[in-house]
């Protein structure tokens, strides 16, 4: 028609007598060309009606020039038949295809607690990474933890008044005696000025590696932290590539600050900073180099985003940290963008808010915070009273409470859009009905079922004798491409969460009013190839949230 392109939009509309797509293409197009929008929506349908494409059953116009386009019964059919064929790859795409993108996420600190703050982190950046891998990226996943700086120094005071704990304890057990003498030194730190003296001399020893004895007990507590680390990734799902550390950043980081001081850095009364206000009067001055010559957080920073590029050259670099940290990572960035504008455009930081419960927000310092360990125990004990009545042994019910227990938590952090706080409700959490990931996995074992008593019948999927009206789970099935595209390109997992509850929901109502396996019904067949398609999206959907499905619930 020879017009100049421009954006409109194409959506579904939230009721399906609208149709299952409607766009405002003649809408936006008539104003450009000075006619009537629904006389120029006629005009549209009309060029598109002479080679209508494939699946589309009619098109009507609506209001003043919407065009609403209807799917028709051989297109979701054949839908279902496209994800029984796709399997483990349907609602993938390839849009980052020949791509690299390193996410970096948890960032828990050896001789500290790994406190629900850290969860938040772990399950945004797995399911981020597990998002861009769906869409053919190369994931590359690290974690950067801080195994110096003054809290160390202060779990070793603690460990030095209290001695080590009882070897017999289990890791886990180890690893939270020494968050408690964090702690409690922490307090004293505060209260003492005695003892901060104390802590000061401890830590400006274990970064100088001058003391036998501080040194074998920070040996220690860092591999019996780290190991306490390790049996968590293990219960959510994680694995790193990579994992880099403040100590090796640190002289990294200094090295380059000295190395562009008086071109990026300043010296400022003994100190190094950087005053990014300059190039940016949002931003603020931060010291990278204190008076004293020890590199801040600012520096190492630079020092891990430099080794990052250098070890691995990624086309994107993600990092997914607190939101508290968001005003010193963009000073951080500026910086950085100066001394290697390239990397500029492939830096992208995602912040997450803060889990609180009613006392307010936790503080691993002050020791009144909900460990990530106490919270899944927690949760896995309340889904084991849930399943208290079911017919399992007890190995098979410790098995499935702690599947649960991460699926809830992982869909509490998730469900919202990044960077909103959330308010820990346990009794919502651990719901097998409604707004909750243990509702959507026992969607999924529900399906499972199912299918194994079609199976026992001898039902097979087939596509024959399908139902006349098209019906909701159908409906919400051909979507989920389009969701985890959407997804990828926003790094927003609250898109998925959304989709899988109307998931979970139109199969919940279809199972309800369908009789699905039923000797001599012809419709039988189709409706186990609909509910394997169901079970086969929620199953990929979950996956991509980084929440497995439960042999039974």
């Amino acid at each position: 028609m020879g017009i100049t392109p421009t954006a409109f939009a194409v959506e579904h509309p939230t009721e399906t007598k609208n149709g299952d797509y409607s766009t405002n293409v003649a809408m936006v197009y008539a104003k450009q060309l000075g006619k009537n929008p629904r006389a120029f929506a006629e005009e549209v349908v009309a060029g598109l009606l002479k080679n209508k494409p494939d699946g589309i059953e009619k098109m009507e116009i609506a209001g003043a020039g919407f065009i609403n386009l209807y799917l028709s019964r051989d297109f979701f059919t054949d839908t279902t038949k496209d994800i029984l064929k796709q399997g483990k790859k349907w609602g993938s795409n390839d849009r980052l295809s020949g791509k690299k993108i390193m996410v970096e996420y948890t960032q828990p600190n050896p001789f500290k607690p790994f406190h629900i703050g850290h969860l938040m982190s772990n399950a945004i950046g797995e399911s981020i990474s597990r998002i861009v891998e769906f869409s053919d990226a190369r994931t590359i996943r690290a974690n950067y933890q801080g195994d110096v700086g003054l809290h160390v120094g202060k779990s070793i005071y603690g460990l030095l008044q209290k001695g080590k704990p009882d070897s017999r304890l289990s890791i886990s057990d180890q690893a939270v005696y020494i968050g408690t003498c964090y702690s409690e030194a922490s307090n004293l730190y505060d209260t003492d000025e005695n003892i901060k003296k104390e802590i000061d001399i401890i830590n400006k020893k274990v970064y100088e590696r001058s003391d036998p004895t501080i040194n074998e007990l920070y040996d220690w507590g860092r591999r019996v932290t780290l190991d306490a680390f390790e049996i968590l990734y293990k219960i959510l799902g994680t694995k790193f590539d990579y994992y880099f550390f403040e100590s090796d950043m640190a002289s990294i980081g200094a090295q380059i600050v000295k190395d562009y001081m008086g071109k990026v850095f300043d010296e400022s009364d003994g100190a190094i900073v950087f005053h990014a206000e300059k190039y940016d009067p949002k931003l603020h001055t931060r010291v990278f180099i204190t008076k004293q010559g020890l590199p801040t957080y600012e520096a190492k920073e630079i020092g891990l985003t430099m080794t990052k590029f250098e070890k691995e050259n990624p086309d994107v670099s993600i990092t997914e940290t607190a939101i508290e940290q968001g005003p010193y990572m963009e000073v951080v960035q500026k910086a950085i963008s100066l001394i290697h504008p390239d990397y500029e455009s492939r830096m992208k930081h995602v912040t997450h808010g803060m889990m609180r419960v009613e006392s307010g927000k936790m503080s691993s310092r002050k020791g009144n915070i909900i460990t990530g360990e106490s919270l899944l125990r927690d949760t896995s004990s309340l889904v084991y009273e849930k399943l208290a009545d079911r017919d399992l042994i007890d190995e098979k019910k410790n098995s499935i409470a702690s599947q649960v227990a991460v699926g809830a938590i992982k869909y509490a952090i998730l469900k919202q859009a990044i960077g909103g706080n959330i308010i820990y409700d346990e009794e919502k959490l651990v719901s097998f009905e409604g707004d909750s990931g243990p509702y959507l996995q026992y969607s999924a074992t529900r399906a499972a079922s199912v299918l194994k008593k079609a199976e026992a019948e001898n039902i097979s999927p087939a596509y024959t004798d399908v139902i006349n009206e098209v019906t909701p789970l159908e409906r919400a099935l051909y979507k989920f491409p389009e969701i985890v595209n959407r997804a990828s390109i926003d790094l927003a997992p609250h898109h998925i969460v959304t989709y899988l509850i109307e998931l979970a929901t139109s199969f919940n109502s279809f199972y309800a009013n369908h009789p699905i396996v039923v000797k001599d019904d012809p419709s039988s067949n189709y409706k186990v190839a609909l509910t394997q398609a169901f079970l086969t999206t929620m199953t990929n959907g979950l996956l991509l949230l980084g929440i497995c499905v439960p042999e039974k619930m």
